[in-house]
């Protein structure tokens, strides 16, 4: 992976796709139980079972009237079937009528279906021609305008799966089954640091010579929130040796998810190499991606790490590509939900080098893409971008006029 050559280490960059593919911890987020109303977005760490069918009885699906099918055979608007009017069914309660032939009962939708019944014919399709008749034009199957006590969910069925963040609708289904909590992986937790002797806090009234304010942690810390993470800023370590290796001894303890911001200089990511694998083994020094290749990648004891180019803009982006991923995987879901994503022409050719990704920050007008360029320390050029463009690894760039998919910033 790696060869010595003097005092210097030099790493072989790993293209995106091998890094998402093959840097895969197996580590994963503790188990909570969290009430319904906290679950959004959070995933199951089990596959949840309804403990009885759905809906649990058959019930209307229309504003009608419960018939024997069979009694509906012919019917016509030249010539209609007439039938006795026995009664009516209330909402929330079982039915104190039966269904005999001949015989029909008012029904309301989501209402029982009485005994004897086994069809539901829309009020549309009939006419109350004298008291206690009512008249049908069209004849209804067995099973027409009714939902089977089971046939939203059989009993012990799955109600949600395991590894999907939970959604709104996840959250009724679970509501209509009776359950009221759910056993889920907790939001991992992701330990931030920076690191340089100019940089400060964000904080920072005046600034000296050569100082700048921390952008870097509050962004990656709305990412980790963003993607069901629990950021927490630990902080910065300035360039004196054995102090980074200190703080990543200190964080590694409780965290899953550990992320450096390191310098932008060759001589601040070695020591960052070198604080790294004097706690963890790195499985990458580089990545075939533009911005953000000086990216490094470890495990250390189980927990991952990633080392961020310290230039603000590449490491959001890297963050976006290969953080955000992991991050799902530690909270149990392989594949993360789709960003949104909205088609547009480039308005200008994009240059790329085959074997590296390429990201393009763009702005949106009129399905018209038009990209955002300027140094990676321009933290501006996301801010201004309304999302970006990827030019995948096997391609050499993008023609002006190309369809492409524009991801959207969150």
């Amino acid at each position: 992976m790696s060869e010595a050559t003097g005092s210097r280490e030099f790493f072989t960059a790993r293209t995106v796709s091998e890094a998402l593919a093959g840097f895969r911890p197996a580590r994963r987020s503790a188990v909570e139980r969290v009430p319904l109303a906290a679950a959004l977005h959070r995933v199951p760490a089990a596959a949840v079972a309804s403990p009885s069918p759905l809906p649990g009885f058959v019930r209307s699906t229309v504003d009608g009237y419960a018939v024997r099918a069979a009694d509906t055979y012919g019917a016509s608007e030249g010539l209609p079937s007439y039938l006795d009017l026995r009664g009516a069914v209330r909402m929330g309660a079982a039915p104190d009528v039966t269904v005999t032939p001949g015989a029909c009962v008012a029904m309301p939708t989501g209402g029982v279906l009485p005994e004897g019944a086994d069809a539901v014919v829309m009020v549309e399709y009939t006419a109350a021609t004298m008291p206690g008749t009512i008249e049908i034009t069209r004849p209804v199957a067995p099973g027409g305008g009714v939902v089977r006590a089971d046939e939203d969910v059989a009993a012990g069925a799955a109600l949600v799966p395991a590894g999907r963040p939970l959604r709104a609708p996840d959250l009724g289904l679970l509501a209509a089954a009776g359950v009221t909590d759910v056993a889920v992986h907790a939001r991992p937790r992701v330990a931030i640091i920076s690191t340089g002797d100019e940089v400060v806090p964000s904080s920072t009234v005046d600034l000296g010579p050569g100082q700048v304010r921390d952008a870097t942690a509050p962004a990656l810390a709305a990412l980790v929130l963003d993607a069901g993470g629990d950021p927490v800023q630990a902080g910065i370590v300035d360039d004196e040796p054995g102090a980074l290796t200190d703080r990543l001894s200190e964080v590694l303890a409780d965290a899953d998810l550990v992320v450096v911001s390191a310098g932008s200089s060759v001589g601040a990511r070695d020591e960052t190499a070198g604080a790294v694998a004097a706690v963890g083994e790195i499985w990458c020094h580089g990545l075939a991606i533009k911005p953000g290749k000086p990216t490094l990648l470890a495990d250390c004891g189980g927990v991952p790490l990633i080392g961020l180019p310290g230039n603000p803009l590449s490491a959001l982006v890297v963050f976006g590509q290969i953080g955000v991923p992991l991050l799902w995987r530690l909270s149990g879901c392989d594949t993360p939900p789709p960003l949104p994503v909205t088609r547009a022409r480039l308005s200008r050719d994009l240059a790329s080098a085959a074997g590296r990704l390429d990201v393009i920050q763009v702005t949106l007008a009129d399905g018209v893409a038009e990209p955002l360029f300027g140094p990676s320390a321009l933290l501006s050029v996301l801010a201004r971008a309304d999302g970006y463009v990827v030019i995948p690894e096997p391609a050499t760039g993008l023609p002006a006029g190309t369809e492409v998919d524009v991801i959207g910033h969150r």
